[in-house]
């Protein structure tokens, strides 16, 4: 009986089948975690990126923000007026946001769709 069924195997090739079919999956498995470590690589690096640009965006934006109001202040001969209208015009910004909110929001959403769609290609 041992013999015919070893016989019946090896005629339908199914053990070679099988090591061919786990070889395959393993190799998948494989490609699929160097892919994730790429992407992920990927995302770091573009998050690190945009986070430096903000941080160096911010400090340039305060210190700008600091120099115009100083001078506003020689320009109006007073000490706090410039401080004043720099805050009034980043008060007039953030209620713009506030208004458009919404419409930047979906600007947003399809950028960055955009962008993972073309990561994808």
């Amino acid at each position: 009986m041992e013999g015919i069924k070893e016989t019946i195997f090896k005629l339908l090739r199914i053990d070679n089948l099988v090591d061919s079919i786990s070889g395959y999956v393993e190799t998948r498995v494989k490609i699929l975690k160097i892919e994730i470590k790429e992407d992920v690589a990927r995302v770091l690096s573009k998050g690190l990126v945009s986070g430096s640009l903000i941080i160096i965006g911010l400090i340039f934006l305060f210190f700008i923000s600091i120099g115009f109001a100083q001078f506003l202040n020689s320009y109006f001969e007073d000490s706090f007026k410039g401080y004043f209208i720099i805050a009034g015009i980043y008060l007039m910004i953030l209620i713009l946001f506030l208004i458009f909110r919404k419409t930047i929001d979906k600007k947003f959403q399809r950028y960055f769709s955009e962008m993972i769609k073309k990561d994808k290609d």
